[in-house]
């Protein structure tokens, strides 16, 4: 009788799914190459106008690291039309909010504003686009507000350069070795014609996708997009560099850090594109190893031997290639290399064994869950339909990507456990307190 009151669970809420999370919308090009998609909904006086840029740190020249999350901040400088240090002003003032955010990959630019000021954001945005203003006034004060950033995020952050450390490990070739954030150094040195190449290079309208989601009429926003958008010249067609990475050599480096009392033992793996299928397994693999006390990571480490104080695995998937890291702090005395030795023998059970049917039920229930929660606002569903159009070039993912992990098996898992996590294809990082470090 359990069993089938579980089943029927189970199905009830794949039924919620597949009815609270179809996503409506409309898709189509501007002559000047710049893509638009429109999502309507009418539920809440509410609107979202969002545009995604195809440009971040692995676009970068590697002698002038950081321009990509650089301009994050320099765009809202001002333009034309927009005096320098108005922006947020107007946007406060009309009752919206906005920000912009920095991947390896793309740069995203949003406001949210009550829905009677959807012109107004189509601008702003417009403005941000035609008409910046990029002069030694601005460069010279977002270069102080990205050092402080640093200072404050990375610099003075426990534990905060792991990510530095092992980009440079994994990647040998492809410009995912460095951060979004990038060299100061190099910010330092960049002259404004620097970052005025930059903008004309990649802030152009056939490298952009605008999407306006929320309580619109499709007509009239179409139209004020026509207005604003469309007159944009389209820019010169960008030219990508590839880089194919070799194998993975094992390497076991140390680094010290001044921020922390207590060491963390990282294992690092490259893994594929997130367009691909492996990509979405690994992320069930991090679920089994590390999501909640449940997982066989905190299970066994945390709760029962009480050798570490924190364990974590995840999937970092990106444009071209991903990265996988497994990790823990230890507790007390115990060293590192016996929290490798428990990692790594939770890695080998998931490589020779399959999942539990039970376990194999809580995943896809919980990744249903994430499904129905990751676009629950307008404002989510925004920045989803940019990044499945510009990332994955299928806007509908929106939509289907459940169906990607309601596809992936208990053998799924055990494979890409096999593919990837291979302990002669991956790098460790002792992440050492400072104190540690010999005179």
């Amino acid at each position: 009788m359990k069993k089938k009151m579980y089943a029927l669970a189970a199905f009830m809420l794949s039924g919620v799914v597949l009815t609270a999370q179809e996503v409506s919308f409309e898709e189509y090009d501007l002559d000047n190459g710049m893509h638009v998609i429109l999502h309507q909904d009418n539920s809440a006086p509410v609107v979202t106008t969002s545009v995604m840029y195809h440009v971040g740190a692995k676009d970068e020249d590697p002698s002038k690291t950081g321009f990509a999350h650089f301009f994050e901040h320099l765009l809202f400088e001002g333009t034309e039309n927009i005096e320098r240090g108005e922006w947020f002003k107007i946007v406060t003032s009309n009752g919206g909010k906005n920000n912009a955010n920095t991947t390896q990959d793309r740069t995203y630019y949003y406001e949210v504003f009550p829905s009677n000021n959807l012109e107004l954001g189509l601008w702003m945005e417009s403005e941000r686009l035609l008409h910046p203003i990029i002069n030694q006034i601005g460069v010279d004060t977002q270069k102080e507000v990205v050092q402080e950033e640093k200072r404050l995020r990375v610099d003075n952050q426990p534990y905060g350069r792991f990510q530095e450390v092992i980009g440079k490990m994994l990647f040998k070739k492809h410009p995912y070795r460095w951060t979004t954030i990038g060299s100061l150094d190099h910010l330092a040195s960049a002259t404004l014609e620097d970052f005025q190449k930059f903008s004309d290079t990649y802030y152009v309208p056939n490298n952009a996708v605008l999407v306006v989601a929320g309580d619109i009429d499709v007509a009239e926003t179409k139209k004020m997009i026509d207005t604003y958008f469309a007159p944009i010249p389209r820019g010169k067609d960008i030219v990508r560099n590839t880089f194919k990475e070799d194998p993975v050599v094992p390497v076991r480096e140390t680094f010290y850090d001044p921020n922390i009392q207590i060491p963390a033992i990282f294992l690092a793996y490259r893994t594929p594109a997130q367009t691909e299928k492996d990509a979405y397994v690994l992320d069930m693999v991090s679920s089994v190893l590390s999501d909640g006390k449940s997982s066989r990571l905190y299970k066994k480490l945390v709760d029962t031997k009480k050798k570490a104080l924190q364990v974590f695995a995840f999937s970092g998937a990106q444009e071209d290639y991903g990265s996988y890291l497994i990790g823990a702090l230890p507790l007390g005395d115990n060293s590192l290399d016996d929290l490798i030795t428990e990692m790594d023998e939770e890695i080998v059970k998931l490589q020779t064994t399959l999942i539990s049917e039970r376990d194999y039920q809580k995943l896809q229930n919980k990744f249903e869950n994430r499904f129905v929660n990751s676009n629950s606002s307008v404002e989510g569903i925004a920045n989803s339909l940019a990044r499945n159009y510009m990332l994955y070039d299928d806007t509908n993912l929106i939509n289907t990507e459940i169906d990607i992990y309601r596809s992936i098996t208990r053998e799924d898992i055990k494979a890409a456990a096999i593919k990837y996590l291979k302990a002669n294809e991956r790098v460790i990082l002792e992440y050492l307190p400072e104190s540690q470090k010999e005179k």
